[in-house]
C-alpha cells in the first residue's frame, strides 16, 4: 500500500511523516506522535473524547482520516500550554473541581476554547451547546459549566492584562521617541 506524505502543524510544531493513508487523526496523535491527552472514547463521533482543534473548528479525531490534516493547523490538550504554564481554561477547570475521572476533560477543555475564542462571553445556554458534543460519564455536567464560565472570566482578565502591557509599552515607546526628539537620553 502506498503511504500518504503528510505534512501538518501540530501544537506549533511542523511535522512530516509517510503515513498509512487509512490511518485516522486520533490513532495519528497518540500512536504516531505520541500525545496521550487525546483519548478514544466511543470511536463512533458519539462521546467528544478525541476532540481536537484542526483549522479553529473542533473535530472528533476518531472520524478524522490523517491525511485530512494535511496543511492544516491541530492542536491538542498538550498545545495549550504557554511558555510551560497551564492555559487558563485548565486552571479554570483545576479551580473549580471539573476535572472529575479526567477522561473527557481534554474535550471539554478544548470544546471551551472554541467557543471562547468565538464567543468571550457566553451565556450558561451558549456553554451547554457547545459541549454537547463531549459526555461525561463521572457525575454531571454543574462544575463543567462553571469551568466554562470561570475560563471565560479568567481569560478576560489575561486579555485585559495584556493590553495593559501594551498599552504601557506604547506609552513608552512615545516618551522614547519624544526624549529622542527632544535630544534627551532616558536611562
Amino acid at each position: 500500500m502506498a503511504e500518504f506524505h503528510l505534512e501538518t502543524t501540530v501544537n506549533g510544531k511542523s511535522i512530516v511523516k509517510n503515513i498509512d493513508p487509512s490511518m485516522r487523526l486520533l490513532d495519528f496523535l497518540r500512536n504516531v506522535l505520541h500525545l496521550t491527552g487525546t483519548k478514544e472514547g466511543c470511536g463512533e463521533g458519539e462521546c467528544g473524547a478525541c476532540s481536537v482543534i484542526l483549522d479553529g473548528e473542533l473535530v472528533d479525531s476518531c472520524l478524522v482520516m490523517a491525511p485530512q490534516a494535511h496543511g492544516k493547523e491541530v492542536i491538542t490538550i498538550e498545545g495549550l500550554a504557554e511558555s510551560g504554564e497551564i492555559a487558563p481554561y485548565q486552571q479554570a477547570f483545576m479551580e473549580v473541581g471539573a476535572v472529575q475521572c479526567g477522561y473527557c476533560t481534554p474535550g471539554m477543555i478544548l470544546a471551551a476554547r472554541v467557543l471562547l475564542n468565538n464567543n468571550p462571553k457566553p451565556s450558561k445556554k451558549e456553554i451547554t451547546r457547545a459541549i454537547s458534543g463531549n459526555m461525561c460519564r463521572c457525575t454531571g455536567y454543574t462544575k463543567i459549566i462553571q469551568g466554562v464560565q470561570t475560563a471565560a472570566s479568567l481569560k478576560e482578565a489575561k486579555d485585559q492584562q495584556n493590553v495593559d502591557i501594551e498599552f504601557e509599552n506604547l506609552a513608552e515607546m512615545d516618551a522614547s521617541r519624544h526624549a529622542a526628539k527632544e535630544g534627551v537620553t532616558r536611562e
